[in-house]
């Protein structure tokens, strides 16, 4: 077996990979969408729908169960939790569509809905 032919062909399946791989994070990268309303569900059900483009903070929970969320600047953040583990404050703020933070103690889920694509201003006309 020629060793130095298996070693190119290796290092080609490779380049090949990190290419597609790259080619692909930059399509995702400039086709995701900015969001325009946060959703809140807790048990699975539908609690509140906010405008991600309006300030808010909302304090959600019941039962020593209390998390706190923050809408601001186009974006929603979990700034405080009383769960153990602290997953949802530290997941940070999310902006574009699709993107979640979930707090699995205590079953909240904030979830990114539709919007303009990024970086495009729709507000001309």
């Amino acid at each position: 077996m020629n060793w130095s032919k298996t070693h190119k062909n290796d290092v080609l399946l490779i380049a090949v990979l990190l290419i597609l791989g790259g080619g692909l994070a930059l399509f995702l990268y400039a086709t995701r969408q900015g969001g325009g309303t946060v959703r809140v569900q807790v048990d699975g059900a539908v609690v509140m729908e906010l405008p991600l483009d309006q300030d808010t903070q909302v304090s959600l929970g019941e039962d020593g169960h209390v998390n706190t969320l923050v809408v601001q600047d186009g974006t929603a953040q979990v700034t405080v939790a009383t769960c153990p583990d602290q997953v949802c404050v530290r997941q940070g703020a999310v902006r574009y569509a699709g993107e979640s933070i979930v707090c699995l103690p205590h079953r909240l889920v904030v979830t990114i809905e539709g919007g303009a694509p990024a970086d495009v201003d729709t507000s001309t006309g």
